[in-house]
């Protein structure tokens, strides 16, 4: 596959005319990295962004104890570490392969120079940074306001969303690295995965998680109380 096909299956350069996608594939740099390799850390000078073209990376915090708090989880066609190409400065988070993987990496300064030179490419970045920010601002609202069964069941939510209101979904990460998104240890993950497949709400069978009941799990995450 050409360099220009890969970019053009990122999120962030879907619908680009082939003349910027070629303009692209001129400044990009294919990386690859080992499972559990470090990509950046936080504090780290921004050099560029990344474009997943396989596997997954994380992306977490930690804390003054050492404990760790996943912020995302990007996988293939996702993209990560575009804020401080645009604002310059450190990464604000750490990066980790959570399998071997394989990016599209696109330094910092000729990427600056190429948005400078092609305007309409910088207009639609802003749509998808636009729906990326609304759903960072959903996840800080959950973390912050919610009880963990309503974290969870905006998640499967989420999950049945992205996958087209799908009532099967099949979790793509540990269910130990779930509990650490919903900010979470896995012990109370696991009670409260069966509490709610006692009540009913879902079935659980190893990683794979079906909706029974989608009007509950709608009121869980609208901040109704797990019984």
């Amino acid at each position: 596959m050409r360099v220009a096909e890969r970019i053009a299956r990122i999120a962030l350069f879907e619908g680009l005319p082939q003349e910027q996608l070629d303009e692209l594939s001129r400044i990009v740099v294919e990386q690859r990295f080992k499972k559990g390799q470090s990509l950046f850390a936080d504090g780290m000078k921004a050099a560029g962004m990344y474009g997943i073209i396989s596997g997954k990376v994380k992306i977490y915090k930690m804390s003054l104890e050492g404990k760790e708090q996943i912020l995302h989880i990007f996988g293939e066609g996702e993209f990560f570490g575009e804020v401080p190409v645009f604002a310059g400065g450190n990464y604000p988070a750490h990066a980790e392969a959570l399998e071997d993987s394989r990016f599209l990496f696109f330094p910092r300064a000729e990427f600056v120079r190429l948005i400078q030179r092609e305007p309409s490419l910088a207009m639609n970045m802003l749509a998808i940074l636009s729906l990326r920010l609304r759903r960072f601002t959903h996840l800080i609202e959950d973390l912050s306001l919610k009880e963990v069964p309503g974290r969870l069941a905006a998640y499967l939510l989420y999950m049945s969303d992205r996958d087209g209101g799908s009532s099967r979904l099949e979790l793509d990460i540990t269910k130990g690295q779930l509990a650490s998104v919903l900010g979470t240890i896995p012990e109370t993950l696991s009670r409260i995965l069966g509490r709610m497949s006692q009540q009913e709400l879902i079935r659980v069978e190893g990683r794979k998680i079906e909706i029974l009941d989608r009007e509950a799990l709608e009121g869980l995450a609208a901040g109704e109380k797990l019984e």
